[in-house]
C-alpha cells in the first residue's frame, strides 16, 4: 500500500513496511491442544484486518498496524497443502560464553501505532476473540526512545533498507511463488545489564557497537581489531553480495523492577540471513570472537515465524478443517 493512502484508510494487515512507530506490542502465544482451538485461532487471524480497521479508523493519524507471524508447528496444524520453504523452528545457538535460547511460540502479533492506547485496544479485542484457544507466553510493550536509540544509548536500525531495496530484502519473491509477498520473522527479547555497560568508557562502547555514540557514524575496523556488533551482523555471501534485513527493534523496560531491554525483531526474505547474523554474534567470526554486546545483553527468548501476505492469511479461513491435527 502506498504511504499516502494511510491518511485515508487504516493500514492493511501484514504491512511489513508500515512506518516505524512510537509504540508497539510484541505478543507471542501458543495454541492450546485440540483441533477446535486450531480452527478458532485460524479463523481469528484470517480476519485480523477487521480488528485493525475497527480500531485504527478511530484515529488514522495513529497509524495502527499488525503483522501476524505463524510458527512451523502452527502452520502444520492449520492443515495447509504446503509450507514456506524456509520455515523452521528456531534452533538454539550455544557459544563459548553465551546462548541464544529457543522458546515456545505458535503465533506472533507485532502491533504498532503512534498511540499506546490503540495498541492496547487492538490487543484487548484480539485476545477476547482468542480466549480459550491460546495461551500467552510472552508480552512486551515497546516504546520509541529519543532519536530511535536503544537503552544502551546507540541509534538502532540505521542500516534498514529503504525504497525498492526494502521489499527486496524483506519480502519473498519468485523463489517461493506460493508464498510471495510473505516474510520470515525472528524475534528475541534481550535484557541489559546497564550497570556493567555504564562502567565501560564511551570509546569501548563504540568499539563494541561499531558506531560513534553521539552522531551515529560508522567506525572503521582497523587491522587486528575484534569485529564489532555492526561488523558481525553485516552479512556478505560468497559472491560478495551484502544481504540486509528489516529491523523494527524496540526498547522496553520497568525501572522499578530493574528491567531494561531491547526487543529484537527482524524481517527477511531469506531466513538464513538472520540465522547467520545470530551465529556470528553468539559463536563469533572467527569462532570465539563473539559479539561483546552479549556480555551485557542476555537473550531471554528466541522464536521463528512466517508472516504471510494478507491474501494468504485471509485464505486460511477456507482451509480444510479435516486436516487439522
Amino acid at each position: 500500500m502506498a504511504g499516502e493512502t494511510w491518511d485515508r484508510v487504516p493500514i492493511e494487515a501484514q504491512s511489513v513496511a508500515a512506518p516505524l512507530s512510537s509504540a508497539a506490542i510484541f505478543l507471542t502465544v501458543t495454541i492450546d491442544p485440540g483441533p477446535e482451538n486450531a480452527a478458532t485461532t485460524r479463523e481469528v487471524i484470517a480476519d485480523i484486518g477487521g480488528i485493525v480497521r475497527s480500531v485504527g479508523f478511530r484515529d488514522l493519524g495513529g497509524r495502527l498496524s499488525c503483522v501476524v507471524g505463524i510458527g512451523r508447528a502452527a502452520w502444520d496444524r492449520f492443515g495447509q497443502a504446503s509450507r514456506p520453504s524456509q520455515l523452521r523452528d528456531f534452533v538454539p545457538i550455544v557459544g563459548e560464553r553465551h546462548v541464544a535460547v529457543s522458546t515456545p511460540g505458535d503465533l506472533l502479533f507485532h502491533i504498532r501505532a503512534e498511540r499506546t492506547d490503540l495498541c492496547f485496544e487492538f490487543e484487548r479485542l484480539l485476545l477476547a476473540q482468542l480466549e480459550g484457544a491460546v495461551t500467552v507466553v510472552d508480552e512486551v510493550s515497546g516504546f520509541r526512545y529519543f532519536d530511535s536509540r536503544d537503552l544502551l544509548g546507540f541509534v538502532d536500525g540505521t542500516e534498514n533498507p529503504v525504497g525498492a531495496s526494502l521489499a527486496e530484502a524483506a519480502l519473498i519473491g519468485d523463489e517461493d511463488p506460493v508464498f510471495a509477498g510473505g516474510s520470515y520473522v525472528v524475534v528475541q527479547k534481550y535484557l541489559h545489564d546497564l550497570g556493567s555497560w555504564g562502567e565501560l568508557s564511551a570509546e569501548m562502547q563504540e568499539h563494541i557497537i561499531g558506531r560513534t555514540k553521539l552522531d551515529n557514524v560508522e567506525r572503521d575496523l582497523a587491522a587486528g581489531d575484534r569485529k564489532s556488533h555492526k561488523d558481525l551482523t553485516t552479512i556478505v555471501d560468497d559472491a560478495g553480495i551484502e544481504h540486509s534485513i528489516l529491523r523494527d527493534n524496540m526498547p522496553f523496560g520497568r525501572p522499578g523492577a530493574g528491567e531494561f531491554g531491547t526487543y529484537f525483531i527482524g524481517y527477511s526474505r531469506e531466513l538464513w540471513v538472520i540465522e547467520r547474523m545470530l551465529h556470528n554474534m553468539f559463536i563469533g567470526d572467527p569462532a570465539g570472537a563473539y559479539d561483546r554486546i552479549l556480555d551485557v545483553s542476555k537473550a531471554q527468548t528466541g522464536a521463528t515465524f512466517f508472516a504471510p501476505s494478507v491474501e494468504t492469511l485471509e485464505g486460511l479461513s477456507s482451509a480444510d478443517f479435516d486436516r487439522l491435527t
